[in-house]
């Protein structure tokens, strides 16, 4: 199993292939936000991948950085990133100081939308 690190304080062990954004909330118990529930729309569930990023990114993801002009290096979206090696990664956007009523909405289990795998 894929072994992720938050922050650099806590390391959990991750089914393989489960998305990066569940595993933050559920192994990691973190308040990681995901506001359009996990569908590439918003950049709530923006990471800082530390160590680890992924060589590929969906079509969707890559779109969604590029529209909401998000440039900085290692910054991903944890909603379109499945967990299939180890990571380190920092977390970005919180629900506690947000302001918003919950973390989002509801996240499937598998990617969405469909994934269109590309590089970086």
């Amino acid at each position: 199993m894929p072994k992720l690190t938050i922050d650099g304080e806590t390391t959990v062990e991750v089914p393989a292939g489960k998305r990066l954004v569940k595993a933050l909330v559920e192994e990691g118990g973190t308040d990681q936000l995901h506001a359009c529930g996990g569908v590439s729309r918003c950049t709530t569930c923006r990471v800082r991948i530390v160590d680890g990023e992924p060589e590929k990114m969906t079509e969707a993801e890559k779109e969604t950085l590029r529209v909401r002009e998000v440039t900085e290096p290692g910054v991903r979206l944890s909603c379109q990133i499945a967990c299939d090696h180890d990571m380190s990664v920092e977390l970005i956007s919180r629900f506690e100081g947000s302001g918003r009523k919950d973390q989002g909405s509801p996240v499937a289990e598998e990617i969405q939308p469909e994934p269109v795998w590309t590089t970086k």
